[in-house]
């Protein structure tokens, strides 16, 4: 990886950080954090059709509702 000029000297600043090993540390968790977001994403297409279906079934059941709640005099 290619740092710049500006933060090569500001890391001089601090030789006692193993500056390497922190990079490497910090690339992995993002890595991780990428892939675990891409593997949600994934499972979230897959479950769409079922949250689809069960969203429409909800609707449906309510449908009318609020006209039999008028009748009854509730509304």
């Amino acid at each position: 990886m290619k740092l710049s000029k500006n933060v090569e000297e500001r890391i001089k600043e601090f030789p006692e950080v193993n500056w390497p090993a922190f990079l490497e540390k910090t690339v992995e968790r993002k890595l991780d954090h990428l892939k675990r977001m891409e593997e949600l994403s994934t499972q979230l297409e897959k479950e769409e059709e079922t949250t689809d279906w069960a969203v429409k079934l909800q609707r449906s059941s309510r449908k009318g509702r609020f006209d039999e709640l008028k009748k009854k005099g509730l509304i």
